[in-house]
């Protein structure tokens, strides 16, 4: 005999809200097809492909479709740079370029709105090489994905995390992330993605940082050892080897498609693509540069915070970036904190021109 309470359930289950059983939602497909084609250029690139589109046919192999098969190059823009300056040498003689340097006063950055603030004191590599320092000095950075259909009432916002990376020689970032992480998951679904990047050392609004926007897969296998080694070349320590030879795999943004820069001295701009990745950054920036600063500050921390202000010295001055023109200093004065420039007299390229360049600035300064 059933028990009376069964009778209301069964007239609650054939009530309006369950009258047609609804069909199980077939899933999304996973995009784990080859990369994307090359990366495009911001300005006259095509409109992304939206989430819920049909999976790509299949891309063909690596190299039929224009991408580097190896990551063990010094630069793969190389070729395109010498290209752009033949091409360059061969059209008419037209107005010299001007160095890019900062300018006095307040003016309007047309492209953002944006106040570029800056004294003529700096001298600032150019846009998109100091976008392509940048990338080579950070060891972190933000990634934002978008949440996967997995979970449920969080699908489809953005999800940032915090990771390492490291970049190849077309200054596309690399990531090793676990197969499990909330993020790997979103990206094996939904490739597209932004990565910001900060100034080390500096967390302030007027810290230099980027924003890449673009889409990140997973490399094949054959180019997961070559990943590993660029990594580590960036990232090694014991810990970080042990992990990295466990459950980890390489992700790469195989294609960018758009950089926004706000740089801390008067930058404020998107980046085109094709000059990011043509640009090759400074040689100090990518020589190892973390043991470059930890020299400098050890060499000249002390007569850093005199020379910036000889009447109140500073109670720190620490080097926190450097490129071939100058360096950037985190000074601290009680609580508060800025960042000042100093400008080398000449262009450096290994730590031992910089210590030779920084001595003649605090030199100069003295007198």
């Amino acid at each position: 005999m059933r028990a009376a309470g069964h009778a209301p359930r069964q007239a609650a289950a054939g009530g309006p809200r369950s009258a047609a059983p609804r069909a199980p939602r077939p899933p999304r497909p996973l995009r784990r097809a080859a990369p994307a084609a090359a990366a495009s250029s911001s300005n006259g690139g095509a409109a992304q492909q939206p989430a819920d589109s049909p999976a790509p046919a299949p891309a063909p192999a690596a190299a039929a479709a224009g991408l580097p098969t190896s990551l063990n190059l010094p630069y793969e823009s190389q070729a395109a740079a010498a290209a752009a300056a033949a091409a360059a040498a061969a059209a008419p003689a037209g107005p010299a370029q001007r160095s890019v340097r900062s300018l006095g006063g307040l003016r309007r950055a047309p492209l953002s709105g944006g106040v570029k603030t800056a004294t003529a004191r700096y001298d600032l590599p150019a846009p998109c090489i100091a976008v392509r320092n940048l990338v080579e000095q950070a060891q972190f950075a933000h990634l934002c994905t978008i949440m996967s259909h997995m979970h449920h009432r969080r699908a489809g916002y953005p999800f940032g995390t915090l990771v390492d990376f490291a970049s190849d020689g077309a200054g596309m970032p690399i990531f090793c992330l676990s197969p499990l992480a909330i993020h790997a998951r979103n990206l094996m679904e939904d490739p597209r993605c932004s990565l910001v990047v900060q100034m080390p050392g500096w967390t302030g609004l007027a810290n230099a940082r980027v924003t890449i926007f673009g889409d990140v897969f997973p490399l094949p296998q054959d180019m997961q050892d070559e990943a590993r080694e660029i990594f580590l070349a960036k990232q090694a320590n014991e810990r970080k080897e042990r992990w990295v030879l466990g459950n980890f795999m390489f992700f790469r943004m195989h294609r960018v498609t758009d950089i926004y820069f706000v740089g801390g001295f008067g930058t404020v701009q998107w980046i085109d693509v094709a000059e990011y990745l043509h640009a090759t950054p400074d040689q100090i920036a990518t020589n190892s540069p973390q043991r470059t600063l930890k020299e400098l500050n050890d060499a000249f921390a002390s007569d850093l915070a005199r020379f910036l202000d000889p009447d109140c010295p500073a109670d720190e001055a620490l080097l926190i970036s450097i490129d071939a023109l100058g360096a950037d200093v985190r000074v601290r004065t009680g609580g508060e904190f800025n960042v000042e420039r100093i400008g080398f007299g000449c262009r450096v390229e290994t730590a031992e021109e910089a210590h030779a360049a920084m001595r003649a600035a605090l030199a100069q300064g003295r007198r």
